[in-house]
């Protein structure tokens, strides 16, 4: 087992999906790396199984910024007569980040009299 985290964006809204073992959460998240001026994307196939996923599947919509960690693995697939290889991550816990802009943080020190509110 190779245990990892990614972080990225999500490329598509997340699937639920019921099977014989139970509900299975799949969603696909983006990270990009710079080498020199050529921007490189990993995708990664992610699947969380059980209840979380349920509980959490509608909140993973395209764009989001995520955090997953778990385990990863190589599967080989053929497509249009090619062998191909996906990485793909059995997923243990997903964290949300808010990339929402919010107001600057303040700096120590700024406090100034026209911030008391009496």
């Amino acid at each position: 087992m190779i245990a990892a985290t990614v972080c990225g964006n999500l490329g598509r809204d997340a699937e639920l999906r019921d099977t014989s073992a139970g509900p299975v959460l799949s969603f696909s998240v983006a990270s990009s790396t710079k080498r020199g001026s050529e921007e490189i994307t990993t995708w990664v196939r992610c699947s969380l199984f059980g209840k979380r996923g349920t509980a959490i599947a509608s909140y993973l919509t395209k764009g989001k910024m995520v955090v997953a960690s778990g385990s990863l693995m190589l599967r080989p697939y053929t497509k249009d007569g090619q062998q191909q290889t996906s990485l793909d991550m059995n997923v243990n816990d997903v964290k949300f980040f808010d990339t929402q802009k919010r107001a600057p943080a303040r700096e120590p020190g700024d406090d100034t009299d026209e911030d008391v509110p009496f």
